[in-house]
């Protein structure tokens, strides 16, 4: 008799719960267990600052959700920290950074190869072009939008393998895009001479002058003589240069934004154009190669890496390899 009551109470539990919280719209498990920020503390902006406010905001509206502040320690550092951050559990890895800080951290995002982290970030940098370019709301609501229904979303990632000459290959990843001819030698000179509004146009100026065009051979044997080659997973960057019209960073392709060699005006007015009404359709592709002929500096989401002459570089599509929210 007892053992039947208990069955009619333990039934009866379970018609409650179910009363309550129907099956199809019970509370969705949390996309995340934990929140890492990661962050450089000798940040010229306001890196810190937005990084403990980020803690402080997310403790009073999820006080059961542990908040970690990482500050790095040196360059690099953001991706071992995002790396051992990310290596098991549900945890959602916070960059408050520019797009260069961000790149460490989807970097170690890929180096813990676990699929149940997560990813954001929070614009703290100069341009932010993968902020501006994919922000749907600020960072503590989607925090907790996420957290309310369990919703995050899938973007790609570009691929870039570099195999130096007699060397090995060497990957690594972008979230937003990949720069080669005028776009890294003008960020060279952007780095010398310093950020800030007026400092920023003498150092576009300065690279605009020195610039010349890059042989490259490309993988059907040709060669051409290139300005500036973009490989964008996102429609815009540096604030106002829009790539395409249709450009996206889930969508399973990369824009390729290909200029060959022109005049400098020639070169100057597609830059105007970008500025101004975009640059229209791009092509899209999965995969790309070609090798350089001359020593050169490549972009990657801000972050320049210098090339040897007769490197061979090879961008692919990493669909959906990254998931975030924001």
């Amino acid at each position: 008799m007892s053992e039947r009551r208990s069955r009619m109470r333990s039934g009866m539990i379970v018609a409650q719960e179910d009363a309550v919280h129907p099956p199809d719209e019970r509370p969705p498990v949390s996309p995340f267990d934990r929140i890492v920020i990661v962050f450089n503390p000798q940040s010229t902006g306001d890196a810190p600052t937005l990084a403990r406010e980020l803690r402080d905001d997310v403790a009073e509206q999820h006080p059961d959700l542990p908040v970690e502040l990482a500050p790095t320690q040196r360059a690099g550092h953001g991706r071992e920290l995002a790396a051992a951050a990310a290596r098991d559990g549900r945890p959602l890895v916070v960059s408050v950074s520019g797009d260069g800080g961000y790149n460490d951290v989807v970097n170690g995002m890929m180096d813990a190869a676990n699929p149940d982290a997560v990813a954001a970030v929070r614009g703290a940098g100069n341009a932010n072009d993968h902020r501006r370019a994919t922000r749907r709301r600020p960072l503590d609501a989607a925090i907790g939008h996420a957290l309310r229904t369990g919703e995050t979303a899938r973007f790609d990632l570009l691929r870039l393998t570099v195999t130096p000459p007699g060397g090995r290959p060497e990957v690594r990843y972008a979230h937003s895009y990949i720069g080669l001819g005028i776009t890294p030698v003008v960020a060279v000179d952007i780095e010398e001479g310093g950020k800030g509004s007026w400092r920023e146009i003498v150092a576009v100026v300065r690279g605009f002058r020195r610039f010349r065009p890059f042989p490259v051979d490309l993988a059907d044997g040709s060669r051409l003589e290139v300005d500036s080659l973009l490989y964008a997973n996102i429609d815009r960057m540096a604030k106002v240069a829009t790539l395409s019209d249709d450009g996206r960073p889930d969508d399973g392709e990369f824009e390729l934004v290909l200029l060959p060699h022109h005049s400098k005006l020639r070169v100057l007015v597609t830059a105007l154009r970008s500025a101004t009404i975009g640059l229209g359709p791009q092509p899209h592709e999965t995969h790309h190669e070609l090798t350089i002929r001359s020593p050169m500096p490549l972009q990657l989401d801000g972050e320049l890496v210098e090339l040897a002459a007769d490197t061979h570089v090879a961008v692919d599509i990493a669909a959906g390899a990254l998931r975030t929210i924001g």
